[in-house]
């Protein structure tokens, strides 16, 4: 009986030892196998050339999520020459845009603008936010009509409306929308709803004229108000129409480029 419990004894204290030695050794082979791995370099999205089609569509999607959450870049003044074309919006958004030339909703009855932008040159933009800034001030905004106008419309224009009272001539000097240098715009409430100045836009009739004086005393008011606004940041009316004015003074060339509509 001695015997055979000495003999289970050293059994079992042999497997025991037998036992935590391969565990051991599966521990350190583990160990050295980790260490013998080569780290994995992250995928090169920018050679999507050579990738699976569901990496180009991963990087497409992320493509179009950073566009739809990433503003346009601001404007840097400091690199546009005075007499360079700005996009009056993307300096101040204040502005109401009804660009009538961009829709039907104009006396050609047609639209003949690709996009409704008011392109400026720098000098009249920066001249018209002065302008609107003392109006916001007084409770009001400008609500803009037309801006810079290429001279392939204002000839356009002429054909339906040959009058230099109304239209310049295309085939003269030109209009100073063709310049980058005119507006036509009216005066809005502070939410934008546009306000009564005795006539529509584009109105070609006497009682679009400044001297015009048989209106109701609101309206003179306002036309009043817009006219010596603007004429206080350096812009000039002319008779025949309420709503146009020109920045003086500079001799801008005549341009018939279409803006670009991205």
């Amino acid at each position: 009986m001695y015997v055979q419990a000495r003999f289970v004894s050293i059994f079992i204290f042999t497997l025991l030892f037998y036992c935590c030695t391969s565990s051991q050794g599966e521990k350190a082979n583990k160990i050295e196998d980790t260490s013998s791995l080569q780290p994995v370099k992250p995928i090169d999205i920018s050679t999507h050339d050579s990738l699976p089609d569901t990496t180009i569509s991963i990087k497409r999607a992320d493509t179009i999520q950073q566009t739809l959450s990433t503003p346009r870049p601001p404007i840097q003044l400091h690199e546009i020459p005075d007499s360079g074309f700005v996009e009056l919006i993307r300096l101040d958004s204040s502005f109401i845009l009804d660009l009538r030339y961009a829709t039907p909703n104009n006396f050609l009855k047609e639209k003949v603008y690709d996009c409704a932008k008011c392109l400026l040159r720098k000098e009249a933009a920066m001249a018209l936010i002065k302008a609107q800034h003392i109006l916001l001030a007084k409770g009001y905004r400008l609500r803009l009509f037309d801006c810079y106008r290429p001279l392939d419309v204002q000839k356009k224009m002429w054909k339906i409306m040959p009058n230099d009272h109304f239209v310049g001539n295309p085939y003269g000097n030109g209009s100073m929308h063709n310049k980058g240098a005119a507006l036509d715009l009216t005066l809005a409430d502070s939410t934008g709803k546009e306000l009564d100045m005795g006539t529509p836009f584009d109105f070609f009739g006497k009682e679009a004229y400044h001297a015009y004086t048989k209106l109701p005393a609101d309206v003179l008011q306002r036309r009043q108000l817009l006219k010596q606004t603007m004429i206080q940041v350096g812009f000039s009316p002319i008779t025949s129409e309420w709503w146009h004015y020109s920045y003086k003074g500079k001799r801008y060339k005549v341009a018939n480029f279409k803006p670009d509509c991205e």
